[in-house]
């Protein structure tokens, strides 16, 4: 039996402290969708798509009525792209990403992911005609989400992705700068990928999923700080336990409501993915966790270590409260959809190198942040390599998805609407890393990555 206390600390949670359900997500293989004839390609994805998730958005609220749990977001992830546009020319890999969005339009889901290759050990004819074709596969659709695995603990990096993948980015921002560039902030570059990921825009259907899945991403930063608020003066050790029983609540509930939608749709349940992401929202940010815990500001010294323990302790609240969790489960840190981390940064408290410092203890990467539109491919290459770099050598996810917003300096601000908010443009460091990237080749699978 639920005890009273527990059901009104839930209910307090919704209503006061912006807990949801950020997303369910349903994983589609589209394996079987394979043909030599671009049209019957387009035909068979667009089919199995919609035949899979016809009722994925009105199951979902559905179950957010009866629950009283407010479900954000109901999406969509497919097989990589790249694996099915091997025969395709650029032109061929560009109508692949009309028909998803279409599809995407069709069902009322805000972003389908999936548009996605790789590389981390070298290109296959598909992962380079995706490539190439990404810059205006994103500016023609709206709801396509578009990643690249550019790198691994177990291949290294791929630095010649990397070096491509810094152009691949400008001419994004430039193909779409009428909105803002906001073609980049649909496209994300990994190391490590994770092929359960419910989020986006770094979503997609992992070759060793089932036919279709189930995958739940719940959030509640403001439940989080509010908890540390109501605690007051109490050692870090006590303030980890406080947020392993929190992250515990919060995981319950995704986990009640990957169970319904599984037995409705009949899809089978994969993973919840317990990740602390933010919202513009005031309240609903990791910066204010880090800042309940003690620090003035978020940027000031002692923010990663915060960051360390609040990522820890959420895990551990995580994994005791279902033993399916999976994509990434940590605490987000993108610039834009987090009202704390916006002010840090128009306070300049927060630099890309700070931020690239607090990668190396949370879930992601450099997320949602804006850079002067006049930023070069190399250095917006250097930046992504250092990224991945950390994600490497700590057997970690990591990831960048930067916006050379066109025509954009630093300390403009750029707005994308929504949930994805508003991004204060970030200076980046002067002096070129040009030779470096051009170099080309693999940096090597560090030592530590030779476990058998």
């Amino acid at each position: 039996m639920l005890a009273t206390e527990d059901i009104l600390e839930t209910i307090g949670m919704i209503r006061e402290e912006c807990l949801d359900i950020r997303t369910i997500t349903m994983g589609i293989s589209l394996y079987d969708c394979q043909s030599d004839d671009p049209a019957r390609l387009c035909t068979k994805i667009y089919d199995k798509i919609m035949n899979s998730a016809r009722d994925l958005v009105a199951t979902g609220e559905e179950i957010g009525k009866y629950y009283g749990i407010p479900i954000i977001n109901k999406r969509v992830s497919v097989t990589p792209v790249s694996l099915l546009a091997g025969n395709l020319d650029r032109d061929g890999a560009v109508k692949i990403a009309k028909t998803l969005d279409r599809a995407a339009k069709e069902l009322g889901i805000n972003f389908i992911g999936g548009y996605s290759a790789l590389v981390q050990k070298g290109f296959s004819n598909g992962s380079r005609t995706l490539i190439e074709s990404i810059p205006e596969a994103l500016s023609t659709t709206e709801r396509v989400c578009s990643s690249v695995n550019a790198a691994s603990t177990k291949a290294g990096i791929n630095m010649d992705a990397v070096a491509q993948m810094g152009r691949i980015i400008k001419e994004t921002a430039y193909l779409s700068r009428d909105n803002g560039s906001m073609g980049c902030a649909k496209l994300v570059v990994f190391a490590n990928v994770p092929e359960d990921n419910p989020f986006m825009a770094g979503a997609f259907h992992g070759m060793g999923e089932p036919e279709t899945v189930i995958n739940v991403g719940v959030s509640g930063p403001g439940v989080v700080a509010s908890a540390i608020r109501r605690a007051g003066e109490c050692s870090l050790a006590d303030l980890a336990e406080l947020i392993k029983k929190t992250a515990f609540k919060i995981t319950r509930v995704g986990q009640l409501v990957a169970l319904a939608a599984s037995e409705k749709l009949n899809v089978p349940f994969g993973i919840v993915d317990l990740s602390l992401a933010p919202t513009p929202a005031i309240g609903d940010s990791v910066a204010y966790i880090l800042e309940s815990m003690g620090l003035e500001q978020c940027g000031c010294p002692g923010t990663t270590a915060a960051l360390a323990l609040l990522n820890d302790a959420v895990k551990k609240g995580g994994v005791m409260a279902s033993s399916q969790v999976g994509g990434l489960s940590g605490a987000f840190i993108p610039v834009s959809e987090d009202a704390g981390m916006i002010a840090a940064a128009r306070a300049g408290m927060l630099s890309i190198e700070k931020l690239e410092a607090m990668t190396a203890v949370c879930s992601v990467g450099l997320d949602m942040i804006a850079i002067p539109g006049d930023t070069s491919a190399e250095a917006i290459s250097g930046i992504i390599a250092d990224e991945l770099a950390i994600g490497v050598v700590n057997f970690k996810t990591t990831a960048a998805r930067l916006i050379p917003a066109w025509g954009s300096k630093v300390g403009d601000t750029i707005n994308f609407g929504g949930l994805l908010g508003e991004a204060p443009v970030m200076p980046v460091r002067t002096g070129s890393p040009a030779e470096f990237i051009h170099r080309g080749g693999r940096i090597p699978a560090p030592i530590q990555s030779l476990k058998n």
